[in-house]
């Protein structure tokens, strides 16, 4: 079992969000005992029904149970959305906190519930961390096949295809087709493996349009429901304008690499470092890895990407209060050099009170100009991201 980096606060209620498989139940099941913990499950299809049909049974249930308890955690609380207007009323009138999971905020968004209206702290969980993994992380096995915590319990490349297709079918059929969002399921699995195919580049709506057959505001709203499901990540252009900030299309990134080969059906081609496909992937790795770190440590903390009108492109700007701005370029070259930071000394020049870093497998730190260049796990601690 993996020790986990976040620590909720043990006597108020909050949210857990997090995608399916990312360990939510597994953590407080650690955290908390079950002679101090009462858990409900609604992905049991009679809890469900029972509470779907009358909410107040939860009422009932909760002023029974024996003082010793000192929780109720429910288990994906989007299956019962109604149930949050209970809650709320059990929060003012008990001592008891409400710990709520789930792995979709977009139900809980668009129906009745307030999210608590702040009575309850909101946390996300993510695939594990590099620093979580310790000394079963290997930066290969990573990029192929993820880092849900289930895959480190399968032994063979044919479990882990397995695996790994299956969730994403799971994710389709309970997360999309089941809770209805999407009308026709079709077209939207015909977009997961284009937006697969899109992971780490500026988005071109129209285009993915066209390759589908939908028109672009409904892949603009196949891409909100990727973010709202938790499995993607919409990642803004940079500019001090907010204005132009919007006007210009976002990249996008999936939660999980292995998740994102399963949609893409590259789980059986090896990646092989030196080549394209692996730099892509190591690129994704680690900015997902400061996304999942700062989501967990600095949740103030902002991110972008920058293209300039000359071509100068920049992976990750961290927009982090009370520090200079840091411009990020990821690298997965083992030997690092001046032409591969060359644009970010031009840029500095234009940013005098930004930092510049360079995160790559070379594992000597080094400074290039202007650029402070690190091993990626060194460079993690020197952007304030300790691990």
């Amino acid at each position: 079992m993996f020790k986990r980096i976040l620590a909720p606060f043990p006597s108020h209620s909050f949210f857990l969000f997090g995608p399916r498989g990312t360990g939510k139940t597994t953590l407080l099941r650690t955290l908390w005992k079950p002679s101090s913990t009462h858990f409900i499950d609604l992905l049991d299809p009679v809890e469900e029904d029972v509470l779907h049909r009358d909410p107040r049974e939860l009422e009932r249930r909760v002023a029974e149970l024996p003082k010793t308890i000192q929780r109720v955690v429910i288990d994906e609380i989007q299956k019962v959305p109604r149930l949050l207007d209970v809650i709320h009323r059990l929060i003012e009138s008990t001592p008891r906190s409400f710990i709520l999971t789930g792995s979709s905020a977009r139900k809980l968004k668009r129906g009745v519930s307030n999210l608590l209206a702040g009575r309850a702290f909101v946390y996300h969980l993510y695939p594990l961390t590099a620093n979580e993994l310790d000394r079963s992380f290997r930066l290969l096995d990573i990029l192929q096949w993820g880092s849900l915590p289930t895959i480190f319990q399968l032994k063979t490349v044919e479990e882990k295809v397995a695996y790994l297709r299956a969730y994403a079918l799971t994710y389709m059929k309970e997360e999309i087709f089941a809770e209805q969002i999407v009308r026709r399921l079709d077209p939207f699995r015909n977009f997961l493996e284009v937006a697969a195919q899109c992971n780490g580049q500026i988005l071109n709506y129209s285009r993915i349009a066209q390759d589908i057959g939908v028109d672009t505001k409904t892949v603009q709203s196949f891409f909100s429901i990727l973010e709202d499901t938790l499995v993607g990540y919409l990642l803004p252009a940079y500019h001090r304008s907010v204005r132009k900030r919007q006007n210009t299309q976002p990249k996008f990134y999936f939660f999980d690499l292995g998740v994102k080969r399963a949609l893409e059906r590259t789980l059986e081609q090896a990646l092989y470092p030196k080549t394209y496909a692996f730099g892509q992937a190591f690129e994704h790795f680690v900015l997902m890895e400061i996304v999942r770190l700062s989501a967990y440590q600095k949740p103030d903390w902002r991110f972008f990407y920058l293209r300039t009108k000359d071509g100068v492109e920049v992976d990750l700007i961290v927009d982090r209060p009370g520090q200079p701005t840091a411009f990020l370029e990821i690298k997965s070259t083992e030997r690092l050099a001046e032409r591969d930071v060359a644009s970010l000394v031009r840029l500095h020049k234009d940013l005098p009170r930004s930092e510049v870093f360079c995160l790559s497998q070379d594992p000597h730190p080094k400074r290039i100009g202007p650029v402070r260049c690190y091993p990626w796990w060194k460079g993690l601690a020197a952007i304030d991201l300790g691990t």
